[in-house]
């Protein structure tokens, strides 16, 4: 048995092949390594993959700096004792809306730190607000950040961030009562600004 080893074109793209000459395994061989090599070659289409296939961090500097904004929503859902204590501000650990929202603040400010291709960009304004729905024996909290820079890429991941933070935080100030909270679906509401365009969820998401 030996081996060649080669480069070449298919389809417009290069691939590198290796080719085993063993008469039982040679188409096998032949195909594996050239779907191996295909797909770290597709790969490389995506912003965040270099062409080696490895992570980047996408270069934004020739994008054109405009305003901004993104909100998302998060929600926990509480039980009858927890909501009284959170409306009532009876719970042990403090103020748990005015808690969650410093936390939510804090943690879009730090969304670079923590989301490893996210670029650090500087915010202008950060808004987080809640509202109350009962679903039968459920309190529903539902949360919405709102965030604004004026700079060259987007904000969502922050408001996101923002969102998810406040959550988990309203769950860290309540879970000494009872751990059952359930965090409840986090998502992009709205975003402006960029070249692609506004965006803006038709529904809320149950």
């Amino acid at each position: 048995m030996c081996e060649l080893q080669g480069a070449g074109r298919d389809n417009g793209k290069n691939i590198k092949f290796i080719v085993k000459i063993e008469t039982k395994f040679t188409h096998k061989l032949e195909k594996i390594v050239y779907h191996f090599d295909e797909r770290s070659l597709n790969m490389a289409e995506f912003t965040h993959f270099n062409e080696e296939g490895r992570a980047k961090m996408v270069d934004v500097s020739d994008k054109p700096e405009t305003v901004r904004t993104a909100i998302a929503h998060s929600s926990i859902a509480v039980n009858e004792d927890i909501y009284m204590r959170i409306t009532e501000n009876k719970m042990k650990k403090g103020d748990v809306l005015a808690v969650a929202q410093v936390a939510g603040i804090m943690a879009a400010k730090k969304t670079s730190e923590i989301i490893p291709m996210c670029h650090p960009i500087p915010l202008t304004g950060i808004d987080l607000s809640f509202d109350w729905e009962q679903n039968g024996k459920e309190y529903i909290l539902n949360i919405s950040a709102a965030v604004k820079t004026k700079g060259n890429t987007g904000v969502e991941m922050e408001a996101l961030t923002a969102a998810s933070a406040c959550a988990l935080t309203v769950y860290d100030m309540c879970k000494a009562v009872e751990k059952g909270m359930v965090i409840g679906k986090t998502y992009l509401v709205e975003k402006t600004g960029g070249k692609n365009g506004d965006f803006m969820r038709e529904e809320k998401l149950k």
